[in-house]
């Protein structure tokens, strides 16, 4: 079955992406080990459109990320923004094109300068990248605070001082700052409280709104997903192992892997939370090591119901109904 895409307006594609890590061998004549942290991933993001990428830690989700953005290596594959090839960029037009694309990390007190004012922090990439003029700019920075609900006269404050909801308020004033039109969200709820969660995720779907922003979510927190992703891809070691719409992932989905994630999420209704733990799918086993991968499906070893086929040959990502994939060999 083949997907119609001719109608869909893409914004971001990923073309077969590995990212490999390599350590150099003390013994000599030794070849060194490969991590293979991304391993083959392709998807498309549409204009407007969030798109999650979910699974354990150590499956290659954040890595993929910023392999997108350019801020890991990229071995092999290539990384379309609209009809610009990201992954070919270097030098100063790699600079340039990052106003198209920003990125909020995961931990909103590393991520900012502690020395800098937050005023300045925010105006920097207007700075970096000369839009508007030199009086304009710091209407705009203050443009942006009231834009993400941070109060002008905080401007001349230092990360240290505010709080942690309230830092990533200024992660996210910097990364619009210079209306880029794909936003990178590597885990940022995931060092916040809950309640302060819900403050983030309603700010980032309105401001998706009035900004026109595509997302690219990464998050371990299935219930963050399912809240505000359009679409969403589950990751194990390295690869795509299923990818539907919120909506058939949740109801129904085709994978062990993607099973199993779904039945560990808590509940906090009594009944339903004694329902999840008499149903509740558990792994035995730790994943594969990257750097010796085994032969067939990389799930194969900690899946209930694998069979020989699995241990040998490694199943496509293949369309099962439309805009549902998976790669396994029993679905």
């Amino acid at each position: 079955m083949i997907e119609d895409t001719a109608a869909r307006d893409l914004l971001l594609r990923i073309e077969d992406l590995k990212v490999h890590f390599g350590s150099k061998s003390w013994i000599p004549g030794k070849a060194g080990k490969i991590v293979h942290a991304v391993d083959g991933v392709s998807f498309e993001v549409e204009r407007g459109k969030t798109f999650g990428i979910v699974g354990e830690s150590g499956s290659g989700k954040t890595t993929t990320a910023l392999a997108t953005v350019r801020l890991a290596p990229i071995t092999a594959g290539r990384v379309f923004l609209d009809d610009l090839e990201v992954s070919a960029l270097k030098g100063e037009a790699l600079r340039l094109a990052r106003k198209r694309f920003q990125i909020v990390f995961q931990d909103p007190f590393s991520s900012l300068n502690p020395r800098v004012r937050a005023g300045e922090i925010v105006r920097e990439p207007l700075d970096l990248m000369e839009i508007g003029t030199e009086a304009e700019r710091n209407g705009l920075a203050q443009e942006l605070f009231a834009q993400v609900g941070l109060r002008p006269e905080q401007r001349a404050l230092f990360p240290h001082q505010f709080s942690g909801g309230q830092r990533q308020r200024i992660g996210l004033a910097r990364a619009i700052a210079t209306r880029p039109e794909l936003v990178v969200c590597d885990e940022p709820v995931s060092a916040l409280d809950v309640a302060i969660q819900a403050q983030i995720l309603n700010l980032l779907r309105r401001l998706q709104e009035e900004l026109g922003l595509t997302y690219l979510f990464i998050s371990h927190d299935l219930g963050v997903v399912q809240y505000i992703c359009d679409e969403i891809a589950v990751m194990y070691l390295g690869q795509i192992v299923e990818q539907a719409d919120r909506v058939s992932l949740f109801v129904r989905p085709q994978h062990p892997y993607t099973k199993a994630l779904l039945s560990a999420v808590p509940s906090a209704r009594p009944g339903k939370r004694a329902a999840n733990s008499s149903q509740r799918i558990r792994l035995e086993g730790d994943p594969p090591s990257p750097i010796n991968l085994p032969k067939g499906c990389r799930f194969a070893g900690r899946c209930p119901l694998a069979q020989a086929r699995c241990h040998e040959t490694p199943p496509e990502l293949r369309v099962i109904e439309r805009g549902h994939k998976v790669a396994c060999h029993l679905v």
